[in-house]
């Protein structure tokens, strides 16, 4: 259960920054974490990041921490990824999913998600 579309992925320079959003639909978004993989060519999927209910808690990948940021709107049913300083091992397609809480998995069907490309 749980549908999400995500969008903001682009071609982005080494270094640069993207904001992606995430449109949930399906279940009552403001009871469930919420959270951003990735999965780049050839690799599993990996999470990001997660957020918890109301957004006061929030953990991270060791590899994005100090420059990614996660955060969610309860109202717009919606889940943002700010992603600053990118890097181009960092190129794949984002997807955001629901979860229970930040230390469960994910709970939706994936989405198509978005593509990021980090390259000169």
């Amino acid at each position: 259960q749980g549908q999400f579309v995500e969008s903001g992925g682009g071609l982005v320079q080494p270094g640069g920054s993207l904001r992606l959003s995430c449109a949930a639909s399906g279940f009552t978004f403001r009871t469930y974490a919420m959270s951003w993989y990735r999965q780049a060519p050839g690799k599993e999927r990996e999470l990001v990041a997660a957020i918890s209910v109301a957004g006061r808690i929030s953990k991270y990948g060791d590899s994005v921490k100090g420059r990614f940021t996660i955060s969610r709107d309860n109202v717009k049913n919606t889940v943002y990824l700010q992603m600053n300083s990118l890097k181009p091992e960092e190129t794949a397609v984002y997807y955001c999913n629901a979860q229970l809480t930040l230390a469960t998995g994910p709970t939706g069907d994936w989405g198509q998600g978005t593509e990021v490309t980090v390259s000169s």
